[in-house]
């Protein structure tokens, strides 16, 4: 089996013959991935083929059954403040304000009587990261005060006040109506370039992995390779496809580009079409990071 380039090793996510199977059934099959600091990677892929199976493996909320995932060239371990992550839904706390949920890591980083030592620093941090996600005025306000978009922009800055290096997010955008998610997506692009954050990104809506994406990975199980195509093959998803994206001005109208939809339709030619197999050697990993480690079985040497 191939090893990956040490080059890449060095990068700040590096996933490496990475295997997750839940009792008979394979969900990553030799899944490779390396991520430098600093990109916004989109993930697509057909519903159940793995895309938030791989995202709770990196956050540490799963371990793999088989291979290497390494943040800063250490293993990853269990959930900690280096990786946050931001869910479909708000994980904000009813009774507590945006403020009080957006400083409720120190809270429990410090315990109810170290807190009240930190209280002020806490509450002025706190405050810096909702100024980030532009909802200062809002800070004393409750969750049911707020609309689902600022719902999740206080989410996103619950995250950030941990200063995680990667942010993890799960279908942030997905129970958001067109117009405030459109609004969602253009804020994520402004934060991301002023804070110069590394963000992974699980959609499973194209147009939104191709707009918001500095890199876009398609996984999926539809492929070949020279295991055959019984059903004692038992094939898990892959990544099929990986390309870098040109970073465009900030404004939607890039979407009804040409070019724009060009890519649109390759992805989901390559990843969403389960007649159109392409074999293991096929695929479009043109990214200047990507690599595969194929064990002879699948490639045929």
């Amino acid at each position: 089996m191939k090893s990956a380039p040490e080059h890449l090793k060095k990068n700040l996510l590096h996933l490496e013959n990475v295997y997750k199977s839940y009792g008979p059934k394979q969900v990553l099959d030799n899944v490779d991935m390396s991520v430098k600091a600093g990109e916004l990677c989109t993930v697509v892929g057909p519903s159940g083929c793995g895309k938030s199976t791989l995202l709770r493996i990196i956050v540490g909320q799963e371990r793999t059954t088989h291979g290497d995932v390494l943040i800063d060239g250490r293993s990853v371990g269990f959930s900690n403040p280096d990786r946050g992550i931001v869910f479909q839904r708000y994980s904000l706390y009813p009774h507590l304000t945006a403020l009080e949920n957006v400083a409720l890591s120190h809270r429990l980083k410090y315990g109810i009587l170290g807190f009240r030592t930190h209280k002020k620093a806490a509450f002025e941090e706190a405050m810096h990261f909702l100024e980030k996600v532009r909802l200062a005025e809002h800070a004393h306000k409750y969750p049911h005060e707020l609309s689902g978009g600022m719902q999740q922009r206080v989410a996103i800055a619950q995250t950030l006040v941990k200063r995680p290096k990667i942010v993890l997010m799960d279908e942030p955008f997905g129970a958001l109506d067109p117009t405030t998610r459109e609004l969602a997506q253009l804020f994520l692009l402004e934060l991301w370039e002023e804070m110069k954050m590394t963000v992974f990104f699980v959609t499973h809506d194209l147009e939104e992995a191709v707009f918001l994406g500095t890199r876009i990975l398609a996984l999926s199980q539809f492929y070949l390779d020279d295991r055959g195509n019984g059903p004692e093959v038992n094939r898990g998803a892959k990544f099929v496809c990986d390309l870098q994206l040109p970073r465009v001005a900030l404004s939607t109208d890039v979407k009804k580009t040409k070019g724009f939809t060009d890519v649109v339709s390759q992805i989901r030619e390559v990843g969403f079409d389960p007649k159109g197999l392409r074999h293991v050697r096929e695929f479009n990993l043109k990214h200047p990071d990507s690599f595969q480690t194929l064990t002879p079985n699948e490639a045929g040497n």
